[in-house]
C-alpha cells in the first residue's frame, strides 16, 4: 500500500505523520508526505519522499497578525493551491490521510480518485460534541451553548472556504460539497490523542476512532553543552513556545519569572528566536531527553508538546495563545499537572505565579501518576486500522 500523508500545519502538525509513515514503513508500506516546505530536509533525511506544499511557515512566528479583511482572499489562495498540488501528489497512492480541520481539498482530490480518505484531529475539541465548545477563535460573539457555537463553526467554514472548496470540486467534475465543517472531518474522523490526557468525552458513541498519541521515537543526544548544564545544579525550568509568533515582553517575564523564584532555565530559541540574557538558549532538541529531567515545562500548549511533557511526568505550564491551545491548557488545569496561565501577555509577576503553583509536590506527584497511563502504540494502531480499510 501506498499512502500520502498530508497537513498544512507547524511541526506539531507534521511530526505525527512522520511517526505514521515510520510504522507504515515498518509493516512493509510505503508513505509519502504532503507538507510545508520548512520540513521537507528533515523528513527527507528520514528517507521519506516529500511534497512541499504551501508557504515556509517560519516567517508566521514574528509576522503581524492579518487583517480580518485578508482571511477570504487568503482561504481562496490556499485551497486552489491544496487542489494544484494534491491532485499530482496523490498519484498512484491507496489511500489519503489529512491531519488539520484546514485540509480542504483531500476529501475531494481520493473522491476524485476513488480511494480512501481518513481526517485525523490530533485534539479532542477539534471535533464537534456538544460537550465541549469549538476551539476559541478570536472575535466570535456569545452563545447560548456549544450546540449554538458549533453550528457558527459550520457557518464559518462555508462562508470562508464554501466557494473555493466547490470551484475546486467542480474543475475535478464533482458536485458541491455542502456542509465545509462536515465534508472535511467525515461521519468517523480519528483521534490522534491519547485517552488518559484528552480523551474522546462521550467514549462508546461511535462518533470517533481513537488511536492514542502518534509517537516518533527520538534517539537523538542532547548537545554537549545542554548536557554539562543539565549535570551541573538542580534540574532546570524549560521555556519553548515552538513555532508560535512570540510576543513583546515575553524574554524578560521569562528571566524575571527564573529570578524571581531562583531556578535555573532552559529557553528554546524557537521559530521567534527567544533568548533571554542570561538564560542558556537552545535549538530544537530532543524533547523526550529533556523533558525527562527538568522540573517543569512552559509552553504554548501544542498537541505535541503538552503531550511529550505529560509522557515525561513533568509538570507544566501552558500559555495558550490561539485555537486548541486553550483545550490543552484547561487539561492540564483540570488533571492537576500544571497550571494555565491566563490569556494575555505573562509578565514577570503572572509567570512567578504560575509556575510556583507548577512546582508544588503534589503536582509532580499527579504529573507522574499520569505518564504512567499514558500509551505509546498509537501511531501502530492507526497504521494497522489504515491497512485493513
Amino acid at each position: 500500500m501506498r499512502v500520502l500523508l498530508s497537513t498544512i500545519g507547524s511541526r506539531g502538525d507534521v511530526q505525527p505523520l512522520v511517526a505514521l509513515a515510520t510504522e507504515l514503513r515498518e509493516l512493509g508500506h510505503e508513505a509519502r508526505l504532503c507538507v510545508p516546505p520548512d520540513f521537507r530536509a528533515w523528513i527527507e533525511g528520514l528517507g521519506f519522499p516529500v511534497v512541499a506544499i504551501g508557504p515556509e511557515l517560519r516567517s508566521t512566528a514574528t509576522a503581524a497578525p492579518r487583517v480580518r479583511e485578508h482571511r477570504r482572499s487568503l482561504a481562496e489562495e490556499t485551497v486552489a493551491a491544496q487542489f494544484a498540488t494534491l491532485v499530482p501528489a496523490a498519484g498512484g497512492c491507496d489511500v489519503i490521510v489529512a491531519a488539520t480541520a484546514l485540509q480542504l481539498a483531500a476529501r475531494s482530490v481520493a473522491e476524485s480518485l476513488r480511494i480512501p480518505y481518513v481526517f485525523t484531529a490530533y485534539c479532542p475539541a477539534v471535533l464537534p460534541s456538544p460537550h465541549h465548545a469549538p476551539p476559541l477563535v478570536p472575535g466570535r460573539p456569545p452563545a447560548s451553548g456549544n450546540r449554538e457555537l458549533w453550528e457558527r463553526d459550520a457557518e464559518s467554514f462555508n462562508e470562508l472556504f464554501g466557494a473555493a472548496l466547490d470551484a475546486g470540486r467542480a474543475a475535478l467534475g464533482l458536485p458541491p460539497a455542502g456542509d465545509v465543517r462536515g465534508h472535511v472531518l467525515t461521519g468517523l474522523p480519528w483521534l490522534a490523542a491519547d485517552p488518559a490526557l484528552a480523551p474522546w468525552p462521550s467514549p462508546g458513541d461511535d462518533a470517533v476512532f481513537q488511536t492514542g498519541a502518534w509517537l516518533l521515537p527520538d534517539e537523538r543526544p542532547l548537545p554537549a553543552e545542554l548536557e554539562a548544564f543539565l549535570d551541573a545544579g538542580e534540574p532546570p525550568v524549560y521555556y519553548g513556545f515552538g513555532s508560535m509568533r512570540v510576543p513583546d515582553g515575553l524574554a524578560e517575564a521569562v528571566a524575571g519569572s527564573a529570578r524571581e523564584l531562583g531556578v535555573r532555565a532552559v529557553v528554546a530559541r524557537g521559530w521567534g528566536q527567544l533568548a533571554p540574557p542570561g538564560l542558556l538558549s537552545v535549538d530544537e532538541v530532543n524533547h523526550q531527553a529533556l523533558f525527562r529531567r527538568v522540573a517543569a515545562v512552559v509552553h504554548h500548549g501544542g498537541a505535541g508538546t503538552t503531550t511529550a511533557a505529560a509522557r515525561a511526568g513533568a509538570p507544566q505550564v501552558v500559555l495558550p495563545q490561539l485555537y486548541d491551545q486553550h483545550y490543552w491548557a484547561g487539561r492540564v488545569q483540570e488533571l492537576g499537572i500544571g497550571a494555565a496561565h491566563p490569556p494575555g501577555v505573562p509578565s514577570a509577576g503572572s509567570l512567578t505565579a504560575a509556575l510556583d503553583c507548577a512546582l508544588k509536590p503534589d503536582v509532580a506527584a499527579r504529573a507522574q501518576a499520569l505518564a504512567g497511563k499514558m500509551r505509546d502504540d498509537g501511531a501502530r494502531t492507526a497504521a494497522r486500522h489504515l491497512l485493513a480499510l
